[in-house]
Order: C-alpha cells, then structure tokens, then sequence
C-alpha cells in the first residue's frame, strides 16, 4: 500500500529520539502516466524491506487526494504540487527512512529544486508512447484521440497534449518498455542500495 499521510510526518524538532537516525535518500521519480511509477517504487520497497532497510513512499495520485486537493494542472499547481511532496518526503528522509516519491513530476525547475533543497536523485521511469497507449492503465491515452468537442476529451495529458520535459541528467534511466517489472524494481533497489553504502 503507497503510504502518504495528510500532514507531514513530525515538525523536525519533535521528532522522537528513536526517529533521530542519520538522514537517508531521497529519490524523485519522473515519468508519463503508466510508465510504471508507482509500481516500481512499491516493488522496491519491498525489495529494500527484505534487506532490513526502512522505506516511505509519497505517492503523486494518492496526495492530489490530500495535501494538493486543492491543486489544478497549471504549470504553477504542478509546480506547487511537487513542492509539496518534497517538503513531505523530506520529513522522512530526516527521520531515517529512504524515501520515493511517485508522481510524473514534469519540469525540470522543480526537480532540479529538490535536488538543491533535500538531495534528491532523479530517476526517469521511461515508456515508449506506443507502449503507454498499448497499456493505457487508467483509459486516458485513449481519451486524447477524441474530437476536440466530446464530453470525455482529455486535452492536459502529460507528454501527449501537455508539456513534460525530459530530465536533463537523471541518475538512472529505467526503460519500462523494455523489461519487466521486477527487473526494473531491482535495478531501482540495487541503484539506491549503492548509493546508502558509497
């Protein structure tokens, strides 16, 4: 289950002493709708899990359900919105636990913002569009090919009919169309396990 609550974790100086363990990483992923992100950053955590490591996922869908309801799609709420997840997935990161976020996060402004503000590590989550619309998980791809006047015409979908920039310097370029799952959830899990230990 993605984990996200609707306030940050601790306030920093409450933090509870047995939460006061050496900061860990933080990893923003970026990518299309349907390239795999939140299935990835689940697997790996679970991966990480086995390996006694402690893992918080901050999820893109689940928290325009929460701390951003109150976000449009504009390049601003965009902006904004991933400006919140950082701040969230941050609070972990101070308590001790490697820490994913999830979410298409699609300017690179901002992700280049929280690598400066908290360190984190861009990883792109990259689908062919052929395979997305292949996949089509949510039937928004679809909903692009309708006539510019049909109820159901989906006009602000990232990467087909709305600006996503792809990441100048990614840490890691994870090709979901080319390999499965697990193989893309463990080349995620071994790239942050060599990260924790350099």
């Amino acid at each position: 289950m993605i984990c996200f609550p609707v306030t940050p974790v601790f306030p920093e100086q409450d933090i509870p002493k047995r939460y006061k363990l050496q900061p860990m990483l933080l990893i923003q992923l970026t990518g299309l709708s349907g390239a795999g992100k939140s299935s990835i950053a689940a697997l790996t955590r679970d991966l990480l899990r086995e390996k006694n490591h402690t893992v918080m996922l901050v999820d893109g869908d689940e928290c325009r359900k929460t701390i951003c309801k109150d976000l449009g799609f504009s390049r601003e709420d965009r902006h904004e919105n991933i400006r919140r997840l950082g701040m969230l997935a941050d609070k972990y990161v101070k308590a001790g636990h490697i820490t994913i976020i999830a979410a298409i996060n699609p300017y690179e402004a901002i992700r280049k913002e929280l690598s400066k503000e908290y360190g984190a590590l861009t990883v792109w989550v990259h689908c062919s569009r052929e395979e997305l619309f292949s996949r089509d998980t949510k039937g928004l791809y679809k909903r692009t090919l309708l006539p510019d006047d049909h109820p159901d015409k989906v006009s602000n979908l990232t990467g087909i009919n709305d600006s996503y920039e792809e990441p100048a310097d990614p840490a890691l370029i994870i090709q979901t169309h080319t390999e499965s799952l697990s193989a893309s959830a463990q080349r995620l899990a071994d790239f942050i396990l060599q990260e924790i230990t350099n």
